[in-house]
């Protein structure tokens, strides 16, 4: 392995994008303005300064759209306008400006596979019939009679299931109170999918893009980037793609057979397919590519500073590079890296194929361990299986080790800051936050658990409201100076209390303070724009991952057996053992990794 971050750029032409450090904020659940148990914009904005202190480059804010928040905002029912849960434009604006002031990056998520059902254009085209020009911005289709010929079309237009679990199919009513055409959501109900192949989709869109461009915006997150193209003639298809692998246990990639994940029952999780089952006809259409390539052009009239990064679940590592061509999109998350779970083969292997990918057309790598959809990794990583990849945890499934798994995610944390290319941190890891595991049927939310009645738990336990303050009412998410406050919006656990911000601030070892560490020697060293190469004694076989960037070793001892010091060098970060006594069954736990500096290049003595 010996792969720049872009090879080829000459530093001075660099963009703050190929080695940044991104901080998502999910607007619900970060901090809570006005005391109404809900996320805001002035939340936000009231907590850069702590943003700025933890040393992260740019804000990746999820949706906060006007939405009937159907999907947590991903349900878009108006791409210009705030949701009044979250604040105004006039706030935005605010938040936008003091980022900037304080040197922040903003970037802000953009979701154009789908609308809300509540959007103007799909409501003009319920009330319009079939054929209409406004129905051709959306899939609308006639069903398949159930009796040949009888013209009834009362089955689905083809047999695709819903990434949420259910038919992708919902039948409209008619305006005599007949049944009429069916609409396709490859998500909830409430997000029928737009139709790619109109012209004024692509234009609505670009218009989209200039009005937050406009506005300042840095980038856009691009969600479901590989989705907005269907296979022409929307063919049956005999699996069910999931947004992410796995269920309880992931494939081994290092075993051939493996494939991306899928389900076969809509009210069962989704589990692995052979590669047998031809590609889905609706994600990683080879015509999205234009979209991206059009969407460059008019990110380019804005300047080279703007950027898009795809969410986009595809593999292998190379058909992902494709989207990160020079005249697409600037970056898009290395997920294989976030499902390598905590395993140093695997880490390995996703280390090198995502480095060799990403150098192979000219692109930045990134890394990332957690986000609003996946659970936690600090909870990930505390399973008896820490490769495992649940679609959420409930009071019935298996109980992490919480000493484990944080023991193992602050080593993989110093593994990821360590590589060359850019990271994305979830707000709430920096404070070492554990999955909510525990929270109720009743108190959920996600409608993944409704749709597949409980047999999917759910996005939901990533998604609890942050502790700033362990005494306060809502641990301090919600800010309010007098008064009463409203309950946040999910229930905390008790367990949030121990790593609440205020707690590790200034507090030696805690993991804010290990974050902030790690983050001042990132810059520092400049590892964004390093080489990582396998340095001795990486080992993968035996637990022991090592590799060198620039003048510092990394060393993660992912096995159980004690690795020295190397000659000529320092001990300058440990993720090791914390020392606040409700951490102390953290030294029980072999796992540490530990960033070196050279001796004679850092100054150091012996």
């Amino acid at each position: 392995m010996s792969n720049p971050a872009v090879p080829g750029t000459p530093a001075a032409r660099r963009e703050w994008w190929e080695d940044a450090v991104v901080y998502q904020i999910y607007p619900r659940s970060f901090a809570d303005g006005n005391g109404d148990g809900m996320g805001d914009l002035s939340g936000v904005t009231s907590r850069l300064p702590y943003l700025e202190r933890l040393g992260v480059d740019a804000v990746w804010l999820s949706p906060f759209y006007k939405s009937p928040q159907a999907d947590g905002g991903y349900d878009v029912a108006d791409y210009r306008q705030v949701d009044p849960l979250f604040g105004s434009l006039a706030d935005f604006d605010t938040l936008l400006r003091e980022a900037h002031g304080r040197g922040l990056k903003v970037i802000v998520d953009l979701v154009p596979n789908h609308t809300s059902d509540e959007h103007v254009w799909f409501q003009e085209a319920l009330a319009t019939p079939a054929g209409s020009t406004a129905r051709d911005r959306y899939i609308f289709r006639a069903g398949r009679d159930r009796e040949p010929g009888s013209g009834d079309g009362s089955n689905p237009p083809n047999n695709w299931k819903s990434i949420f679990g259910g038919p992708a199919w919902t039948r409209t009513t008619a305006a005599d109170g007949s049944p009429g055409e069916w609409y396709l959501h490859l998500f909830d109900t409430k997000q029928p999918d737009l139709n790619w192949d109109n012209p004024e989709v692509q234009e609505e869109m670009r218009s989209v893009l200039r009005f937050w461009l406009d506005r300042g915006v840095d980038g856009f997150r691009v969600d479901v980037a590989h989705g907005l193209v269907k296979e022409p003639g929307l063919p049956d298809w005999d699996g069910a793609a999931a947004m992410v692998e796995g269920t309880a246990a992931r494939p081994d990639p290092l075993r051939p057979g493996d494939a991306p994940g899928a389900h076969t029952d809509a009210e069962e999780p989704h589990r692995a397919v052979s590669p047998a089952y031809p590609p889905s006809p609706f994600f990683d259409q080879d015509g999205v590519h234009d979209i991206y390539r059009d969407w460059h052009n008019v990110l380019s009239g804005y300047g080279p500073d703007r950027m898009m990064v795809a969410e986009a679940w595809v593999e292998p590592a190379e058909r992902l590079a494709r989207y990160v061509r020079p005249d697409e999109m600037q970056q898009a998350f290395n997920f294989d890296f976030l499902l390598a779970g905590w395993h140093a083969e695997r880490m390995a292997e996703a280390i090198e194929a995502s480095l060799a990918a990403a150098a192979s057309v000219g692109a930045p790598c990134t890394w990332v361990l957690s986000n609003h959809d996946t659970v936690r990794h600090t909870t990930r990583f505390g399973l008896s299986d820490p490769t495992a990849f649940p679609k959420g945890l409930g009071p019935d499934d298996e109980q992490p080790d919480p000493a484990l798994g944080l023991a193992r995610a602050r080593a993989a944390t110093l593994v990821s800051l360590a590589l060359p290319g850019s990271a994305y941190l979830y707000q709430g890891e920096e404070l070492g936050l554990p999955e909510h595991t525990t929270l109720s049927a009743e108190a959920r939310q996600d409608p993944t658990f409704f749709r597949t009645r409980g047999a999917e738990i759910g996005r939901d336990g990533c998604r609890v409201p942050l502790p700033w303050q362990t005494d306060a009412p809502g641990f301090g998410f919600p800010q309010v100076s007098g008064g009463t406050a409203a309950d946040p919006w999910l229930p905390q656990p008790d367990s949030f209390g121990p790593h609440a911000a205020d707690l590790q601030d200034a507090e030696e070892g805690s993991t804010l303070e290990l974050y902030r560490a790690a983050l001042a020697l990132r810059k520092a060293e400049h590892l964004g724009t390093g080489t990582a190469e396998w340095a001795e004694p990486h080992a993968p076989g035996s637990g022991v991952l090592a590799f060198t960037n620039r003048k510092v070793l990394v060393l993660a001892n992912m096995g159980f057996a004690s690795t020295p010091v190397p000659d000529g060098y320092a001990v300058v970060l440990s993720s090791g053992p914390q020392p606040r006594p409700e951490w102390e069954a953290m030294r029980e736990v072999p796992v540490d990794c530990t960033v070196y500096l050279r001796k004679q290049e850092a100054d150091l003595t012996p």
